[in-house]
């Protein structure tokens, strides 16, 4: 059975959820899982976790993310990028530096509300169907973290931002936010993914090009590859039993911490913990 990671290149007018169904028939599998929702207007990096290791998509969730947005000053819309209604247009005009001197001021922890056309459940209902049906509902703001903001270089007509950020960061908010700060509004015109964790563009598949594949397996990145941070241990002729048993396993000379485990044979069997010289599971991969 299928198992691994495909990092596909998603197109845009995909869903991150369209892109997992469509997969499900390509690789013959119920178990698929997506690293990340991108919305349907945004391309590329998607990461899709298929059969057991859709159990890892939880230790994928946190991870840090890269973004090329394209900027439109002086429009404001209801979704906060260019696929919705005008609200108001407004003239543009800044001083040279301007741009700079205020992405500047969204560095670092922030206070971001989601916008009503998001996936944010509240009392039960997502907000984008609140919004549909022409409501508006008051949206706590949410801690989140940007790394780094810089402008891009010869962009063309609308300026593009590559953001560096946390998980969690409506990007469409920080283009309508940077927009209100500058005076003139703003909204997100293109969003490119470039970087999700340590998958970037040069490990993505197009996903035609995916579902074209006579052997789609081959793009499959094995499971481990999400946890090459960790120091790899691997189990002995004793040892190794009593893991796929869920017992606590005797290991010594090695310092305590989180390893990735594997079995005598090279099978990479869990993400274990070491703590007064015993090996605990803290998640395990293999097949029962």
């Amino acid at each position: 059975m299928a198992c691994g990671i495909v990092v596909v290149d998603k197109p845009a007018g995909w869903t991150s959820q369209d892109v997992a169904a469509k997969l499900r028939g390509v690789f013959h599998e119920r178990r698929i899982g997506h690293g990340g929702t991108l919305d349907p207007m945004a391309t590329g990096v998607l990461p899709i976790f298929v059969g057991r290791a859709t159990r890892a998509v939880e230790y994928f969730a946190s991870e840090k993310k890269e973004y090329l947005a394209g900027l439109r000053l002086g429009v404001v819309t209801n979704t906060q990028d260019i696929t919705g209604e005008v609200l108001e247009t407004r003239p543009v005009s800044l001083e040279p530096g301007a741009l700079e001197a205020v992405l500047q001021r969204f560095v670092g922890k922030q206070q971001q509300t989601p916008p009503m056309f998001s996936a944010v459940k509240i009392n039960g209902r997502k907000l984008y169907q609140l919004a549909r049906a022409g409501q508006e509902v008051e949206r706590k703001p949410r801690s989140i973290y940007i790394h780094s903001i810089t402008l891009e270089p010869d962009a063309g007509e609308d300026p593009v931002l590559r953001v560096r950020c946390s998980k969690g960061t409506y990007i469409r908010t920080l283009c309508h936010d940077i927009g209100q700060a500058l005076g003139c509004g703003g909204c997100m015109s293109s969003l490119r993914r470039t970087a999700a964790g340590r998958f970037t563009l040069e490990d993505s598949v197009p996903l035609e090009r995916l579902t074209a594949a006579s052997c789609p397996e081959d793009f499959l990145l094995p499971l481990d590859t999400l946890f090459l941070s960790l120091p790899a241990l691997s189990l002995n002729a004793r040892q190794e039993p009593k893991c796929r048993n869920g017992t606590p396993v005797p290991c010594y000379g090695r310092p305590p911490g989180r390893y990735r485990v594997y079995g005598r044979d090279g099978t990479f069997l869990m993400v274990g913990r070491l703590e007064k010289q015993t090996l605990r599971t803290e998640k395990s991969f293999f097949e029962v």
